[in-house]
């Protein structure tokens, strides 16, 4: 599948959501991805991404506005709102804002809603490529519970490939690499819409530009995986995850069913990274402007799960305002290249909430992540035989780097309630 190509390894990138809702400015954009360039990109860190609503002029937390203009061009397609946008005046889209994440050596991606927009239904605009209409493919009754922007399209009305088409043929003269589709890997009234998937997926194929395709919400159910990896490198296995440990909690589980079906350009995505500075335009996740709420060792257990996992990292706070300790998260070269190129990725046991996790690298090194998910301090141990070695290793904590010495017979390891060790067998 072509489509597997794009992101053969998970993605590592910026969103604006967790920090900014539905209501990040181009100043703000572009100061992320300058950071990223600075920062982040010599760790392999490349995607900035655009969230919800870039269309919405008003805008200005991660509450909705219900049923207000939206700006569109006239073949039903939503475009930048210039007074957020300016590089956006005249037509021209991200265009420019991509050409100066291009610059900079990184890569530009959007939000989008699954569907046609509302106001494009009732006024009966136009499609490119066709001579329906938009009211002609609209699907009234496939609406998204949480947000008024769109109505779905039915896929089996002459127009509705070409009104993907167009959207993407839009997207591929803007120079987007990464497009996040809402409302759509799951939802609280319809299930999964696979037809549109498909439409997406086909429209992505015909727009001559690789795209990495990320399908939000979750969870997405497990028993449309093999549909998922045949048209999308990333899906949700969650609903939108904060820093609430009870999210983080429920992570091992999800982690645990998903893991199958993770590999080259199809990642189970356990969502954004709520870390550093979010909440400053999003009253989402029960708070408002805050620094991350996750303590120390719940934020290396984040991190050490979603690696060994290798699910896509996505940073959600505001970049530049990191402190040492959140870019040094985001900078140890030996976790990133366990969540980009380990493999034999499995889980070696959950008993009592004492989790263990192991994986390989190329050399065949292998990794060892022990988390302690218990409410007390615990110890948590595992064997060299579970982990399929037969000869002695020596260890390194690769969060402290420190040495542990040698291994002869297994490894046990007092930790903090929510706490993890991370172990490198070599």
């Amino acid at each position: 599948m072509r489509h597997h190509t794009f992101a053969k390894t998970p993605p590592l990138g910026w969103n604006s959501w967790d920090c900014y809702g539905a209501a990040v400015r181009e100043e703000e954009v572009k100061g992320n991805a300058k950071y990223m360039a600075e920062f982040l990109k010599p760790y392999g860190w490349e995607y900035v991404v655009v969230d919800i609503q870039w269309y919405e002029p008003k805008a200005n937390s991660s509450v909705y506005r219900p049923f207000v203009p939206l700006a569109m061009d006239e073949y039903s397609r939503l475009i930048p709102a210039a007074n957020r946008f300016p590089s956006a005046a005249d037509g021209t889209g991200f265009k420019a804002l991509a050409e100066y994440v291009h610059n900079l050596g990184l890569k530009f991606g959007i939000h989008i809603m699954r569907g046609i927009p509302r106001q494009a239904v009732h006024a009966n605009t136009p499609i490119l490529g066709t001579k329906a209409r938009a009211r002609d493919i609209a699907h009234p009754n496939s609406i998204c519970p949480w947000n008024t922007d769109m109505y779905g399209v039915d896929a089996g009305k002459e127009g509705a490939q070409e009104y993907y088409n167009s959207l993407f043929q839009l997207y591929a003269e803007w120079g987007v690499d990464f497009v996040k589709v809402d409302d759509i890997a799951a939802s609280r009234l319809y299930d999964t819409h696979l037809d549109e998937i498909r439409l997406i997926s086909k429209a992505i194929e015909n727009c001559g530009r690789d795209m990495v395709l990320s399908l939000s919400p979750g969870p997405a159910p497990l028993e449309y995986a093999e549909d998922l990896k045949a048209k999308a490198n990333m899906w949700r296995m969650t609903d939108d995850f904060w820093d609430h440990w009870n999210l983080l909690y429920g992570m091992f589980e999800r982690c645990e069913k998903w893991n199958e079906y993770t590999g080259a350009g199809h990642w189970p995505d356990c969502d954004m990274l709520p870390l550093g500075h979010i909440g400053i335009r999003s009253v989402d996740g029960g708070g408002e402007d805050r620094w991350t709420r996750f303590t120390k060792d719940e934020q290396v257990t984040m991190m050490t799960l979603w690696s060994i996992f290798r699910s896509p990292l996505m940073f959600g706070g505001e970049l530049r305002d990191n402190d040492e300790w959140t870019l040094s998260l985001l900078t140890n070269k030996e976790v990133l290249e366990l969540n980009q190129n380990s493999h034999s990725n499995r889980l070696v046991y959950r008993k009592e909430d004492k989790i263990v996790w192991t994986a390989k690298d190329q050399d065949n090194n292998t990794y060892a992540a022990l988390f302690n998910a218990t409410d007390e301090t615990a110890e948590v141990e595992v064997t060299l035989e579970q982990l399929g070695l037969t000869a002695k290793k020596r260890a390194r904590n690769l969060w402290s780097q420190e040495e542990l010495g040698e291994i002869t017979d297994g490894m046990k390891q007092m930790l903090p309630p929510h706490g993890s060790i991370l172990i490198k067998l070599f």
